[in-house]
C-alpha cells in the first residue's frame, strides 16, 4: 500500500507476525500448563473431541461398546 501522506510504499518484513492471543492470565492461550487455568480448559475440550471422534470411528467400525452392553441387559 501507497501512504497517502508521502507517497512512499510501506513495506513489513516477513517475519511481522500478528500478536500472540492471550487470555486474562497473559499466557499463550495455546501453552500446555497443568493447574485451573484456562489453557487446560481448552486442551481439556480439544482432547474430548478428539476422543469422541475416535469413539464415532470406533463404533462405525462395527466395535459398538454401547450396543453390546445394551445387548447384555437385554434392552
Amino acid at each position: 500500500m501507497t501512504n497517502p501522506t508521502t507517497g512512499t510504499r510501506e513495506t513489513r518484513p516477513a517475519t511481522d507476525l500478528p500478536p500472540v492471543a492471550r487470555e486474562y492470565n497473559g499466557v499463550d492461550r495455546n501453552a500446555f500448563m497443568f493447574g485451573w487455568n484456562p489453557q487446560a480448559e481448552l486442551w481439556n475440550g480439544r482432547l474430548a473431541m478428539i476422543g469422541f471422534l475416535a469413539y464415532l470411528l470406533w463404533d462405525l467400525a462395527g466395535f459398538s461398546v454401547v450396543r453390546d452392553v445394551l445387548h447384555l441387559i437385554s434392552y
